[in-house]
């Protein structure tokens, strides 16, 4: 069972009401992609929101406070850099994900250290050989 239940329930039900944003005329060209741009021209019928053209990405479509910055297992993501930041987290509340940096020795040391914290790890990825792929 997640933690965060009611949190996460929450978040999904707000998200059912959301429109999908959509970059203005991406159903027409095949080169332009559906990720989200800003439409800026200065007589743009999207920018404009006249009917019949798809929302704009608004403040109001924002999900619940409660929910925000939660993993979909309900944790907080926080970033971890070393042992150090091991520390200053709740292993029932907080789940860890490894930055960019670290490297295969102390991901091992931290893993190990998290382990017996019980933390929930987010991107372990941890390769038991020693050929790199």
């Amino acid at each position: 069972m997640p933690i965060n239940k009611e949190a996460l329930e929450l978040r999904k039900k707000v998200t059912q009401n959301k429109p999908s944003f959509v970059r203005q005329e991406s159903w027409r060209y095949a080169r332009l992609s559906a990720s989200w741009r800003k439409p800026k021209g200065m007589d743009n019928h999207q920018r404009k929101q006249k009917k019949g053209w798809p929302s704009l990405v608004k403040i109001g479509y924002g999900g619940p406070r409660i929910a925000r910055g939660l993993h979909p297992s309900g944790y907080t993501d926080n970033l971890v850099h070393n042992l150090k930041d091991l520390e200053k987290l709740n292993p029932k509340t907080d789940g860890i994900r490894f930055a960019h940096g670290v490297g295969q020795k102390k991901r091992l040391e931290i893993i190990v250290k998290a382990k017996e914290m019980n933390f929930k790890v987010f991107n372990a990825r941890v390769s038991t050989s020693g050929s790199k792929s």
